[in-house]
Order: C-alpha cells, then sequence, then structure tokens
C-alpha cells in the first residue's frame, strides 16, 4: 500500500510541478501576466521556505543538546544554534519566522495564482479549473517540496540541516523581523493571559531597564498601528471585491468566511500542534476527569502513529489554509478598477502598488491566524484542547493524511538526504 501511495504522490506531484511552470512560463499568472518570466522566484522561495521549516524543528530540538557534542563536526550549526539559543532569542526566532513562512506563501501564492480563464497544456476545462485556479498544484507544490521534505530530513538529520550558511541567515532575517516591532502587537495578549493567570511570563534574560522598556512598548503601540491599518486595507478591499475571493461570494459573506471561519480554523490548527506537545508531557491521570474533551481528543491523537499522521495532514490542511488566506487578503492587481486607477483610500498609485504586494496581508494573517493562537495553546494547553470542533479537526488531519497526497516527501526526503550526504544525528 505504502510504494502505491509513493507512486501516484510522486506522479501528482510531478504533474503539478509541470502545470505551475507551464502557468508561469506562458504568463498566465497574476505575477507576469504582462511579461513572460521564468520561475527562478518560485525556486528561490520554495527553498527558503524549506530551509526555515526543517530549521525550525532542528533549532528547537537542538535545545537540550550539549554545543559541545557538536562544535568540531558542525560549526556552522553551533553558530546557528548560540545565536537562536540566547536569551529569548528562540521565542523571538519563531515569531519573525512565522510572519517569513506566511510571506514566502503569500509570494508563491501570487506567482502561482492564475489569471481568469488560463488554461495550459491543452488540459480539460475540469482539469485547468481544479489545478490552476483554486491553486491545488501550488499548494501540493509547496508542501512537498517547502515544507514536509525538509521536516522529514530536519527530523532526523538536524546537525547536518542546519550546518549551512543560509540558515544561518535565516535565522538573522528572522530575528530582525521580530526585532523590527512589526508584530510586537502580540505581546499583548502575552501579557493579558500572565495577568489573568497570575503567572510570570518565562523568560531567560534580565528584566528590561526604562530604554528597553520605552523601546518595547513603543514597538508594540507602532504594531497595533500597523496591524489596524492593514485589516483597513483587507476590509476595504473585500467589501470593493478587489481580492481573489470568489465573484459568487457576496461582501458581507467574505468578510463572516474570512475573519470567522478561516483565520480561527488557522488558528486551531497552529495551536494544536503547540498544545499536543505540551500535553505529551503530561500524565493524563492529572487531567482525565478535569478536562473530559481535552482526554478524549488526546486519546485520538496520541493513539499508536496518530501523532506522526496528525502532523502531516495538518501541514497540508495549513498550507492550504495560508493559500485561501492569500487570495482573500491579497489585492488582485488585475481587477478592472485598479487597472481605471482607483486606489485603497485614494492613496497614490506608488502606495497602491506596494499594498498590492500582500504584505499588509500577511501581517493580518501572521498576528490573528498564526501568532495571537500560539500563545492561547502554550499558555493554556488543556483548554485550548478542550475545544469539541478539535475532535473533527484531528480526523480531517487523519483522513487526508491517509489519502497518501504527500507521500511524495518521504521519497523525496530520501533522495535529498542522499544527495546532501546528510547522516543521522546518532552518527556525531
Amino acid at each position: 500500500i505504502d510504494a502505491i501511495k509513493y507512486t501516484y504522490s510522486l506522479a501528482l506531484l510531478t504533474f503539478s510541478f509541470v502545470i505551475v511552470m507551464a502557468a508561469i512560463g506562458t504568463g498566465k499568472t497574476l505575477a507576469n501576466e504582462d511579461e513572460y518570466a521564468i520561475p527562478k522566484p518560485v525556486a528561490i522561495a520554495l527553498f527558503w521556505l524549506s530551509m526555515i521549516e526543517g530549521g525550525q524543528g532542528a533549532l528547537v530540538a537542538l535545545q537540550q543538546t550539549p554545543p559541545e557534542q557538536y562544535a568540531q563536526s558542525h560549526p556552522i550549526s553551533l553558530k546557528n544554534t548560540k545565536l537562536a539559543h540566547d536569551g529569548d532569542n528562540m521565542e523571538r526566532f519563531i515569531v519573525g519566522r512565522q510572519f517569513l513562512v506566511v510571506l514566502i506563501i503569500f509570494t508563491l501564492n501570487m506567482c502561482g495564482a492564475a489569471i481568469k480563464g488560463a488554461a495550459v497544456l491543452d488540459l480539460s476545462k475540469g482539469i485547468n479549473d481544479v489545478f490552476l485556479a483554486e491553486a491545488l498544484a501550488m499548494i501540493l507544490v509547496t508542501v512537498n517540496l517547502g515544507q514536509l521534505t525538509a521536516q522529514v530530513n530536519a527530523a532526523d538529520c538536524m546537525l547536518d540541516f542546519i550546518n549551512n550558511h543560509f540558515m544561518l541567515f535565516s535565522t538573522y532575517v528572522s530575528l530582525g523581523i521580530e526585532a523590527s516591532g512589526l508584530l510586537h502587537s502580540v505581546y499583548l495578549v502575552q501579557y493579558a493571559f500572565s495577568a489573568i493567570t497570575g503567572q510570570p511570563i518565562e523568560t531567560n534574560e534580565p528584566a528590561r531597564d526604562g530604554i528597553k522598556n520605552a523601546l518595547f512598548w513603543g514597538r508594540v503601540v507602532m504594531s497595533l498601528a500597523i496591524l489596524g491599518f492593514s485589516l483597513a486595507v483587507v476590509f476595504d478591499a473585500l467589501i470593493k471585491g478587489w481580492t481573489g475571493m470568489w465573484e459568487a461570494v457576496p461582501s458581507w459573506a467574505a468578510m463572516v468566511i474570512v475573519f470567522l471561519v478561516l483565520l480561527p480554523f488557522v488558528g486551531i490548527m497552529e495551536g494544536m500542534q503547540i498544545a499536543a506537545f505540551a500535553v505529551v508531557k503530561l500524565d493524563e491521570e492529572e487531567y482525565k476527569n478535569t478536562h473530559k474533551i481535552a482526554y478524549l481528543n488526546c486519546q485520538l491523537l496520541f493513539a499508536g502513529k496518530n501523532l506522526g499522521r496528525f502532523l502531516i495532514g495538518r501541514q497540508l490542511c495549513v498550507c492550504a489554509c495560508m493559500f485561501v488566506a492569500a487570495r482573500c487578503f491579497s489585492i488582485n492587481k488585475s481587477h478592472e478598477d485598479i487597472k481605471a486607477g482607483e486606489t485603497s483610500f485614494e492613496a497614490s498609485d506608488g502606495f497602491q502598488s506596494f499594498l498590492n504586494t500582500g504584505l499588509l496581508g500577511a501581517v493580518v494573517t501572521t498576528s490573528l491566524g498564526c501568532l495571537i493562537w500560539r500563545i492561547i495553546a502554550s499558555s493554556y494547553p488543556l483548554m485550548f484542547l478542550s475545544n469539541p470542533v478539535i475532535y473533527i479537526t484531528i480526523h480531517l488531519c487523519l483522513l487526508l493524511e491517509s489519502t497518501g497526497i504527500c507521500s511524495a516527501s518521504w521519497a523525496l526526503g530520501k533522495v535529498h538526504r542522499s544527495i546532501a550526504g546528510f547522516q543521522p544525528d546518532e552518527v556525531y
């Protein structure tokens, strides 16, 4: 059965990759409808995505490993871990890296999103609609090549995976994004839960002095202003129908779908991973009677190989949701109103070009659809897992994994490991 899954998954991935490249190469996407472009941005984005997806798992797992054990064999890995594990840098890295992941997926959506009526390779309208118009091909390429393959190898070959300067560069970029204050608004949630529970926020650094405190809260205020403006732009675009939201969906329904269904669902998926790894360390007798729904969810999640299967299905689900979010939050520069010269809030053409990049949509998705939910799950893992919707979500993820649609990542992982010469960490 596994061989069958590997075969059809690889065939489907190859087919999807060919379709995406054909659309990009013939100018059938929103990014290059006016001029044909070679698919270099897609290759760079996928490579970078794979690096930070696998790199995060490696950096988190290596926190408990003494650096002297790999200082000689992996000098660049040592630089990575020293930087990421210094003080509270691991938390900062995760915040910055999350925005980078969302931004890369938004970029991939822009590069692979087909223009209206796009058709390639003389395929039937139905196939073009499913794989191009609905972005299934781009989703499969992204989740297999840009996420799961890297995560498979990084799980067993952590030291080899991050022993390169590009991962070190990515760590600096992630820390730089966090330091900019762009996402500092999410820390308000952290402080709110600390106040509610009466538990101090865990930190590996001394208390901030007056200047650092002023800089921190100044960035929080700036981040709130940016988030507010980003929401205003997104609301305006959704109301005017300027986004990639399906034409049949009215504006009011689009608002409901995006903010009451899509973002909470993405948040649940993001928080479940954090909560699961927090609860797995607990004795189930501690919460069996006090958190019955959480107990039932954990019984399903931790049965047999379900946790690993859930994580694979979850990755596919999150990736698909991110592409939908990119579609809903990014302004379609090909819209007739945009081409006619209309702009958001009567902005200049130059500023409208900036809004069209989807950067503000990435801010909304990262803040409201990812980081806030992660903080809640980290603070209250059992309460988070007490949501009945999570039981259905686990089954959905297990169902997606059982289809074998992402089995190609295991085969590609073996090929990548062989080419790169990766060795299991136990070797070192």
